[in-house]
C-alpha cells in the first residue's frame, strides 16, 4: 500500500439538486463550464491535481498546503466574479475544505483520513465558504495574508477525534488577517 502526505480540497456544489431540478441543462452548462474555465485551470495553476470528480463536487490533492489554500480563494473569487451577472437563481456557489494529511495511493484516486476531514470540512462550511483543518493552519498562518476566524474543535462525522477548524476570509489579503484570533488549542 503507497501512502503520501497532500494537502486535499474538496469542493462541492450548494443546491446542487434543486439546481437541477430547477434548469438541467442550464447548470450541466454552468457547472462544465465553470470547471473548465475556472477550476481546472486554476488547480493547475497552483500545481494541483484533481483525482475525483462527482456530478456537484470535486476532489483535489497539492503538494504544497499554500498552493492549496490560495487556489481555494482564488476559486472563491472567480465565482463571485462569474456569478455577478447572473440571477440568484442560476448563481453557483462551492463549498470548500482543505486539510493536510496522510493518503492511501491506489493508481489515480487516494484514500485514508486526509481526505475523510476534508470532505468533512467541506461539508460544515457556509456557502461561498472556505473551512481549513488546524494542521493546514500551523502551516499557512504567517505565510499568507487572509484572514482566519477560529471556529473551535468539531466533531465531524465518522471522525473519532475532534477536528481544529478555521474559517478563511479570502478577501482580506491586506497586512495583518483581519480576524486573525491566532492559534488556539
Amino acid at each position: 500500500m503507497d501512502r503520501k502526505l497532500a494537502a486535499i480540497l474538496a469542493a462541492d456544489v450548494v443546491g446542487y439538486s434543486a439546481l437541477m431540478e430547477r434548469d438541467e441543462k442550464g447548470t450541466y452548462e454552468r457547472l462544465t463550464a465553470g470547471r473548465k474555465v475556472l477550476f481546472e485551470p486554476e488547480i493547475a495553476r497552483h500545481h494541483g491535481r484533481i483525482f475525483k470528480l462527482m456530478g456537484d463536487g470535486m476532489l483535489a490533492e497539492f503538494g504544497s498546503v499554500v498552493d492549496a489554500v490560495e487556489c481555494a480563494a482564488s476559486l472563491q473569487r472567480g465565482l463571485g466574479a462569474r456569478n455577478a451577472s447572473l440571477s440568484e437563481a442560476e448563481r453557483i456557489q462551492v463549498r470548500i475544505g482543505i486539510n493536510l494529511g496522510e493518503l492511501i495511493v491506489e493508481g489515480e484516486d487516494r484514500f485514508g483520513d486526509g481526505v475523510n476531514v476534508a470532505t468533512r470540512l467541506e461539508g460544515l462550511a457556509d456557502p461561498s465558504g472556505i473551512l481549513v483543518s488546524g494542521t493546514v493552519f500551523d502551516q499557512v498562518e504567517r505565510k499568507l495574508n487572509y484572514g482566519f476566524e477560529f471556529l473551535g474543535e468539531q466533531k465531524v462525522k465518522n471522525i473519532e477525534r475532534t477536528v481544529r477548524v478555521y474559517r478563511l476570509d479570502a478577501l482580506a489579503e491586506s497586512g495583518l488577517p483581519s480576524r486573525y484570533d491566532g492559534k488556539q488549542t
